[in-house]
């Protein structure tokens, strides 16, 4: 629709992609366990490179009682990395899914691009709202009549007082004739209503003329104040514009205002560069892990928002566009096979490390990553910061980890030898008499609980040349954080150093909280961080 020009390519244009069918009804939307675990049985068997996997689960879900995450250990252990979605059941926190330390968990990102157009209302007031929308509606510069879901309801529609106004009220039924040739404004509670929903799912009322196929000269959607500024666009056979909260309380202000409210929407547009972004939309699943408080999920966050999308079956919208930790996830998973084509031997979680350890937490203006209504975020927002591909190509050092390590952090965490053992029969597998969460060698750090002192262990392997690396630390607020050695020199490629950090209290207050800091190793070019997550 003119809004974009050229090939749109993947982040891997060149990989071969295997599709695998998981989800079939009964149960779909859900994804039966034997399905998923089929399907990545059978990727194992192909030879991928790497997995993609857009399917969720509960919150609370152990790893070993997921079939995802089931699957995902044993692709670990053929060297396939896994990539899944933190979900899209945010800002709540704790609602992170696929928490094993084995997957790569993304969290969604917008990007610096917007979809927009512009409504001008009868007191010249021009509004910026988000659009896909056919060019031409409406074809002139003529203003046209404004009206609500209140206003056109049929007699006596029955509709809850609190519902009034919202595009996709149960039982609400509209009278299409009294919209048309006019412009509905209506709220999307919780960005659940459709153009298509707004537009058809309101029956005419009895002996309306039915013979009305475009009622309405368009729709202005306006978010509820839940779903603050995060706007979602979708191509539109109308003409529509969707508007963040505060915009749509001076529309309704407007409409208020006069006898006579008119309004006129203009074509959708792209714009680009925009210096808010990445931002994190409100639906991306926040930490920390119910399951699993010892590690920062979600892992990374990469573009999930408005991210174009081919659409299969529909000649008149051969693409669309997609919002979700879906739409993150094969972002990630590109990533990951370009650095398996740089670094064909390194392990899922080298590859892992590189994408987390040289993620940014800043925006395109150097500002604090900032959700869509302009709160900072935190490691249970973005986990490690945004994707940076170009950087992970060349980390200087990654946190690596062997089939043993995941299985020892099961044991550390209690789980039954017997079941660990189900997972690696390779070999006979028993757990280490002593074992600690903290020596869990990821590339993130949390502390679940700091009563007084803890201390971690950590091992770097190095990627690069030889270098001398020194530690800086971020330290959380009420908490003193000791790095020893405070310097680490590595003289050749693949050669490991190890180092520890005490965490200690500087107060006995008990606050129930988290705060947050980083710890990061430097050699004045390569920048390897992770992010800190402590529970005081």
């Amino acid at each position: 629709m003119g809004n974009g020009y050229g090939t749109a390519k993947g982040g891997s244009p060149k990989a071969r992609v295997a599709h695998y069918k998981t989800c079939w009804p009964p149960f779909f939307p859900a994804c039966a366990d034997a399905d998923n675990l089929a399907a990545i049985d059978a990727a194992i068997y192909d030879g991928v490179d790497v997995i993609s996997a857009s399917i969720g689960g509960r919150e609370d879900a152990e790893h070993f009682e997921s079939g995802v995450q089931i699957g995902a250990f044993h692709a670990m252990k053929h060297g396939i990395p896994v990539v899944a979605g933190a979900g899209n059941f945010g800002p709540a926190p704790s609602t992170v899914r696929n928490s094993a330390p084995w997957l790569i968990t993304a969290g969604a990102s917008t990007i610096d691009r917007d979809f927009v157009n512009y409504v001008t209302l009868g007191n010249g007031k021009i509004l910026k709202g988000a659009s896909l929308s056919y060019k031409g509606f409406p074809p002139d510069d003529k203003l046209y009549p404004l009206i609500t879901p209140e206003d056109a309801k049929v007699p006596n529609a029955s509709v809850a007082e609190t519902d009034r106004n919202f595009c996709n009220a149960k039982n609400y039924q509209m009278d299409l004739n009294k919209l048309k040739g006019k412009i509905l404004v209506c709220i999307n509670k919780k960005q659940k209503a459709t153009s298509n929903d707004i537009s058809s799912l309101q029956p005419p009322a009895a002996g309306a003329n039915k013979d009305v196929s475009e009622p309405g000269v368009g729709i202005i959607t306006i978010n509820d104040k839940e779903s603050g500024n995060f706007l979602r666009v979708n191509p539109d056979k109308i003409a529509i514009s969707s508007m963040n909260f505060t915009t749509g309380e001076s529309i309704f202000a407007y409409i208020k205002s006069t006898k006579n409210p008119v309004a006129k929407i203009s074509s959708a547009m792209t714009e680009f560069n925009m210096e808010a972004a990445p931002m994190v939309p409100p639906f991306s699943s926040r930490g920390p892990s119910i399951v699993e408080p010892n590690i920062i999920k979600p892992d990374i966050t990469a573009p999930g928002v408005n991210i174009i999308a081919a659409n299969i079956g529909d000649p008149q919208f051969p693409y669309k566009t997609l919002s979700g930790t879906s739409m993150s996830i094969p972002h990630v998973a590109g990533i990951v096979g370009l650095l398996k084509i740089l670094h064909p031997h390194w392990t899922p979680s080298a590859i892992k490390s590189a994408i987390m350890t040289t993620a940014t937490t800043k925006d395109k203006s150097s500002r604090s990553i900032l959700d869509t209504n302009n709160k900072e975020m935190t490691p249970f927002d973005y986990g490690s910061g945004q994707v940076r591909p170009d950087l992970a190509a060349d980390p200087g050092l990654v946190y690596d980890l062997s089939v043993d390590d995941y299985l020892n952090f099961s044991c550390a965490r209690g789980t039954d030898e017997k079941i660990i053992s189900m997972f690696y029969p390779e070999k006979t597998f028993v757990c280490p008499k002593f074992s600690n969460l903290g020596d869990f060698n990821y590339p993130s750090i949390a502390v679940a609980h700091l009563n007084d002192s803890v201390t971690i262990t950590r091992r770097l392997k190095n990627v690069g040349k030889p270098e001398t690396y020194n530690v800086s630390v971020e330290e959380p607020t009420g908490v003193s954080v000791q790095v020893e050695p405070k310097s680490l020199t590595f003289g050749k490629q693949g050669e490991e150093k190890t180092f520890k950090a005490v965490f200690k209290r500087d107060s006995n207050d008990k606050l129930d909280r988290y705060v947050f800091g980083a710890l990061t190793w430097s050699d004045g070019y390569h920048h390897v961080r992770s992010p800190i997550a402590v529970k005081l």
